[in-house]
């Protein structure tokens, strides 16, 4: 399935600024940043799960917020990109 995850972390500094560096290494294992706080995600249900229980155990629940946005299809086919394109489409493979 595909995903979107979405999140803000309190602040930035002692805590916050590692809470917020861990909260996008978990996304980065999981998915592709297209935006600083944003991440697209292609997921079997039990990676989705291992995912969120990982975000869980990093956030402070009482002040950080990550919203998780499911989608029935493919997320291109729910998604208007305008601006900038990014250079690798979603499941893509990176090629070094």
């Amino acid at each position: 399935m595909d995903v979107l995850v979405t999140y803000d972390i309190a602040d930035t500094e002692g805590a916050g600024a590692r809470r917020l560096k861990h909260v996008a290494d978990v996304c980065s294992k999981y998915g592709q940043r297209v935006q600083f706080s944003v991440f697209e995600c292609r997921l079997s249900p039990t990676r989705l799960t291992r995912m969120i229980g990982e975000i869980e155990d990093v956030i402070d629940r009482a002040r950080d917020s990550v919203i998780v946005y499911r989608f029935d299809g493919a997320i291109e086919h729910s998604t208007l990109r305008l601006g900038r394109d990014h250079e690798r489409k979603l499941g893509q493979p990176w090629v070094l």
